[in-house]
């Protein structure tokens, strides 16, 4: 069975999940009586195209139970809310789906670089976020405890917007001293944390000499000069380096190992068929762009807790070809939709 026929089973079977009453939630319910029954009407991912863009006013609006299918009914059920937004952010709730994310991702990284038993780091934002559970989660999947320095990124964004720059630069300096300081007094060895903070711990830290030998990162704007950077400067050719773009609404798209004919270029693939990741066009957003093409991101998720279907990200990037151990497409140097065109505020990320 292929990747495709794999996800067009699976497809159908969150399509049936979702909108049958024994086991659907209220929103999707609902919406199919306005609209149309899904289960007559999608059998393919190229079927999908038929729904409108999901839209995130949804989320910040309406009250989360309207999103608990009815096999759900009754079990309290986390609340996440997605990273840097401000007003009222836009929240996913949810039972085990980060747990699941987490556990696969387990098997991309090295023992070498994330000893099992050894302990972790997270240096990033914690509260609301699905983040902070998800990073425990997968130390303890590998036998591991973790550390947590938290970080408020609106509270670093509103500062920036502001231009309060100094204050911006106070606080990181803020949480860098505190991951110092128990890197001084604790053996850790895995380290979770966006770009701008490692690159900032790395100026007061010497993060090999301190235990550090693995780094899972996480941040929008990854561009090739500056993961050459991270990879031959801060990190030294010394510490593994694992990249990742995620989010609430998605989970988790792992990198490919970098190989020297990438020039540094990150590119993730989607966790399929729990997600699926598609590069459109920004002004025909059926039309997915060329390979090596620059285009809009468009996400789609389908989990049993969870369906969300063509959510336009504010990201943007170049699709990519399948490449092992994928056979979907991948989608490389994301960073801020019209990041070309505007001034993008992206805080610590």
């Amino acid at each position: 069975m292929t990747a495709q026929d794999r996800l067009e089973a699976h497809l159908k079977e969150i399509i049936q999940w979702h909108f049958s009453p024994e086991t659907g939630c209220q929103f999707w319910l609902d919406w199919a009586k306005k609209n149309f029954d899904p289960r007559q009407e999608i059998k393919s991912m190229e079927d999908m195209k038929k729904f409108p863009h999901f839209q995130d006013e949804w989320l910040r609006d309406l009250q989360p139970e309207v999103w608990v299918p009815a096999a759900y009914k009754g079990k309290p059920f986390n609340i996440f809310e997605t990273g840097g937004t401000t007003g009222m952010p836009k929240q996913r709730i949810g039972w085990e789906d980060y747990k699941t994310d987490y556990s696969e991702f387990s098997t991309k990284i090295s023992d070498e670089h994330f000893p099992p038993g050894g302990a972790w780091l997270m240096m990033g934002p914690t509260g609301p976020r699905r983040l902070r559970l998800a990073i425990e989660h997968l130390a303890n999947v590998r036998g591991s405890s973790c550390y947590f320095i938290d970080l408020d990124p609106r509270f670093v964004k509103k500062l920036i917007s502001n231009k309060q720059f100094d204050v911006a630069r106070q606080y990181m300096d803020h949480v860098v001293d505190q991951a110092a300081i128990i890197l001084k007094h604790r053996k850790v060895s895995g380290l979770f944390t966006t770009p701008k903070l490692l690159e900032a711990l790395a100026e007061k830290v010497d993060v090999y000499e301190a235990g550090i030998r693995g780094v899972f990162c996480g941040g929008t704007t990854m561009a090739p000069q500056y993961v050459r950077f991270i990879v031959e400067e801060v990190l030294e050719g010394r510490i593994g380096f694992y990249p990742t773009y995620g989010n609430t609404l998605m989970g988790l798209a792992a990198s490919v190992p970098l190989q020297k004919e990438d020039n540094y270029s990150i590119t993730y693939y989607a966790p399929q068929p729990r997600a699926v990741l598609r590069v459109v066009k920004p002004d025909d957003t059926k039309v997915t762009v060329d390979y090596d093409t620059w285009g809009r991101v468009e996400l789609t998720t389908l989990t049993k807790e969870f369906f969300m279907p063509r959510f336009l990200e504010r990201d943007e990037a170049l699709r990519r070809k399948p490449r092992a151990p994928y056979e979907w497409d991948g989608v490389a140097e994301v960073r801020p939709f019209g990041a070309m065109e505007n001034k993008i505020v992206e805080g610590v990320y």
